[in-house]
């Protein structure tokens, strides 16, 4: 991955953050590595646990930053969720999965709350 690429990335999470807070979300971990890949964001919104892919693309030459997030996708978020989950040793919460997508020069951001359900089993 080229500098510009994780520039533009990290400044789309900064921005995804900032307005997450401003929506009430408290921003518990960013970039959160598990042996399965990295969760972008994990956040709390009310007694909601979310975690948050955030897709940045300067253009829609490719599509829409939230059409990335295919059932593939879905599938690795959902281990990663799971990961999070048993490595943090949280228990009793609900949990979601939302989608933030910036477009161009940044201005244009979508906000996706609960955009897939869990894929797979949790045997939590």
């Amino acid at each position: 991955m080229t500098r510009a690429r994780i520039a533009l990335g990290a400044s789309g999470e900064d921005l995804a953050a900032e307005y997450l807070q401003g929506k009430g979300f408290r921003i518990l971990s960013r970039n959160y590595r598990t042996p399965l890949g990295e969760l972008d964001l994990v956040a709390r919104h009310k007694d909601v646990l979310v975690f948050v892919e955030v897709k940045t693309r300067r253009s829609v030459r490719f599509g829409a930053g939230f059409e990335a997030v295919g059932p593939d996708k879905q599938r690795r978020l959902s281990r990663m969720a799971v990961s999070y989950m048993v490595r943090e040793k949280v228990t009793g919460v609900r949990c979601r999965f939302d989608v933030v997508s910036i477009q161009g020069d940044r201005k244009t951001l979508v906000h996706i709350p609960n955009a897939f359900e869990m894929v797979g089993e949790w045997m939590g």
